[in-house]
C-alpha cells in the first residue's frame, strides 16, 4: 500500500470546499439562465406590422406625430403664454432692486472752495436696496407705485457710516392726452388669444384635409398598380390562348402581334405604376411622417356621409366659429390703435408725476427710521412742437390712410371668404351625386369587361373591342377614385371653413376641448 503524505491529507478538506463552491456557482448560473429563458418565453411575441391602413388611421396618426401637427400645438402654446404675459400687465408687480455692495477704492478729483482741484484717496461703499409695488391703470394709462428704500454710505478712511431711508413712498405717473397702450391692448389681446384657439382647430382640420389628399394620391397609384398587374395577368393569359389559336389557324398573325404588344404595354404600365406608387408614398411620408411599406395596402374609404347642408346655414356657422370674424375685428382695432398712437405720440404731449412719502437719516440703522420727515414732489412736464414743417399732420394722415386701406381689404377678404363657404356648401351635394354615378360606372365597366373577355375567348368579338372594354374599365376605376377623393376633400374642406361638424351637429371647438 502506497503511503499518502500527511500534508496531502490535511489539504483535502480545502479542496473539497473549493469544489463545493464551484458546484454551487454553476448551479446558480444554470438556475439564472433557466429563469431568464422562462421570462423571455412568457413575453408575448411582437405582433406583425399592420398590412393595411385606412383614412381614419392615417389622419389620427398624422395629428399625433406629424411635424405640422406639432407646429400647430407649438403655436397654440405660444399664444397662450403671450396672453398670460398680457394679463400680467394688469396685475400688481412686486420688484426688489439694489446694489450690494458698491465698493470703491481709488483716487478722485475733489473741487476745493477756492476753485482748484485736489486729488484725494478715497475708500467708500455706497449700497442701496429698494422694494416697489407698481400697478398699471388701464383706464388712464398711468401707473401707481408704493415703495420703500434704504441707502447706506461707508467712508472707511474716516470711519464714517450714514443711513438714509424712505420707509414709504407713494407715487403716480400719468400721461396727459397721450397714447394709452394698456387700454388698447385690453381690447385687442383677448381677440388675438381667442383667434389663436380657433386657429388651432382650423390647423387640425387643414391637416386632416391635406392628409386626405395625400392618402388618395397614394391610393390612386396603388389602384393603378393593381390594375396594371391584373391587366398583365390577363394579357399573359390572352397571349397564351392566342398562340394556341394561331397554331390552329384560328387567329391571324396581326392579332397575335397585337396581343404581344398588349403584353409589353402591360409590363411597362406595371413598372411605371410601381414607381408612381413609391413617389406618392414619399410625398405622403414627407407631410405626415408615416412610412408606407410597399406591402401595406391602403383601404378604399366608403362614401362620405350624405349631408344636406344649406349654404346659408353653413355661412352662419362660419361667421360664429371661424377665426375670420375675430381677425377682421382685431385688424380694424389695430388700425384704430395705430391712428391713436400717431396722435398720442406727436404734437402736444404732457405728463404729470406726483409722489408723497417719508424720509429720514442717521448714523445707525435704527435711528434712520425715527422721526421721519415727509417729502412731496409734483412735476408737470410737456413738449409742444412749434415748427415741425407738417410732420405731425403727415404722421397722423399716414395712419388714417392705412386704416382706410385695412377697412377696404377686410371688406374684400370677408366677401371672398363668405363666397367660398357658400360655394363649398352648395357643391357638397353635387359631389356626392357625382360619386354615386362614378361608382355605378365603375361597376358597369367591370361587368362589361368580364363579358367582353369571355366573348373574345369564344371568338365572337375582335381584339380591338376587348382593348376598348379594358381601357374603359381602367378609366372608370380611376374616375371612381378621383370622385371619392373630391368628395372626401370637400367634406373636410367644409369642416375647415365652418369649424362645424354637420354630421354630429356640434362645433369643432367643443370637440377639440
Amino acid at each position: 500500500m502506497k503511503h499518502v503524505p500527511f500534508a496531502s491529507i490535511k489539504r483535502l478538506p480545502f479542496v473539497l470546499d473549493v469544489l463545493g463552491l464551484w458546484l454551487m456557482m454553476l448551479l446558480g448560473v444554470g438556475l439564472l439562465v433557466l429563469l431568464v429563458a422562462s421570462v423571455a418565453a412568457a413575453q408575448p411575441a411582437p405582433g406583425p406590422q399592420p398590412r393595411t391602413m385606412n383614412l381614419s388611421q392615417a389622419i389620427e396618426l398624422a395629428l399625433l406625430q406629424s411635424s405640422v401637427a406639432k407646429q400647430a400645438v407649438t403655436n397654440r402654446e405660444t399664444s397662450y403664454w403671450q396672453y398670460r404675459s398680457f394679463r400680467a400687465d394688469y396685475k400688481p408687480q412686486l420688484a426688489l432692486e439694489g446694489t450690494l455692495p458698491n465698493y470703491s477704492r481709488t483716487i478722485t478729483p475733489v473741487t476745493q472752495p477756492d476753485g482748484t482741484t485736489d486729488f484725494r484717496y478715497i475708500r467708500i461703499n455706497n449700497s442701496y436696496l429698494a422694494s416697489t409695488v407698481t400697478q398699471g391703470i388701464g383706464l388712464t394709462g398711468g401707473k401707481v407705485s408704493i415703495g420703500s428704500n434704504l441707502q447706506r454710505f461707508d467712508n472707511f478712511e474716516g470711519n464714517q457710516r450714514l443711513y438714509n431711508s424712505n420707509p414709504v413712498a407713494i407715487g403716480i405717473a400719468q400721461p396727459i392726452a397721450g397714447f394709452n397702450a394698456l387700454s388698447w391692448n385690453k381690447r385687442i389681446e383677448p381677440l388675438r388669444y381667442e383667434e389663436s384657439q380657433r386657429q388651432y382647430v382650423e390647423d387640425r382640420e387643414t391637416i386632416a384635409r391635406r392628409v386626405t389628399e395625400y392618402y388618395f394620391d397614394v391610393l390612386l397609384q396603388q389602384v393603378n398598380a393593381n390594375v396594371a398587374r391584373q391587366n398583365l395577368h390577363a394579357s399573359e393569359e390572352m397571349l397564351r390562348m392566342g398562340r394556341e389559336r394561331h397554331r390552329l389557324g384560328r387567329l391571324s398573325e396581326n392579332d397575335l402581334l397585337l396581343l404581344e404588344l398588349n403584353l409589353l404595354n402591360a409590363q411597362q404600365a406595371e413598372v411605371q405604376a410601381s414607381i408612381d406608387a413609391q413617389n406618392a408614398a414619399v410625398d405622403f411620408k414627407g407631410y405626415t411622417g408615416l412610412t408606407i411599406d410597399p406591402a401595406t395596402a391602403l383601404d378604399v374609404p366608403a362614401a362620405t356621409p350624405r349631408l344636406d347642408v344649406v349654404p346659408e346655414v353653413a355661412l352662419a356657422q362660419a361667421r360664429q366659429y371661424r377665426r375670420e370674424a375675430l381677425m377682421y375685428q382685431r385688424r380694424l382695432l389695430e388700425a384704430d390703435r395705430n391712428v391713436a398712437q400717431a396722435k398720442g405720440t406727436t404734437g402736444f404731449q404732457a405728463s404729470l408725476t406726483a409722489s408723497f412719502g417719508l424720509t429720514s437719516s442717521g448714523d445707525q440703522f435704527r435711528t434712520s427710521y425715527i422721526n421721519p420727515n415727509d417729502q412731496q414732489q409734483l412735476r408737470l412736464g410737456f413738449t409742444m412742437p412749434i415748427v415741425d414743417w407738417g410732420k405731425t399732420r403727415a404722421v397722423v394722415k399716414t395712419a388714417e390712410i392705412s386704416r382706410q386701406q385695412v377697412q377696404r381689404t377686410v371688406e374684400q377678404e370677408q366677401m371672398t371668404f363668405e363666397q367660398s363657404v357658400l360655394n363649398q356648401a352648395a357643391q357638397l351635394g353635387a359631389l356626392h351625386q357625382q360619386l354615386a354615378l362614378a361608382a355605378r360606372a365603375d361597376s358597369l365597366s367591370q361587368r362589361r369587361y368580364a363579358i367582353a373577355r369571355a366573348t373574345y375567348q369564344v371568338g365572337r368579338i375582335s381584339l380591338t373591342d376587348l382593348n376598348i372594354a379594358q381601357s374603359e374599365k381602367d378609366r372608370a376605376k380611376r374616375a371612381y377614385i378621383a370622385a371619392l377623393r373630391a368628395s372626401w376633400v370637400a367634406y373636410y374642406q367644409l369642416r375647415t371653413l365652418t369649424l362645424y361638424d354637420f354630421e354630429r351637429q356640434q362645433p369643432l371647438l367643443v370637440a377639440a376641448q
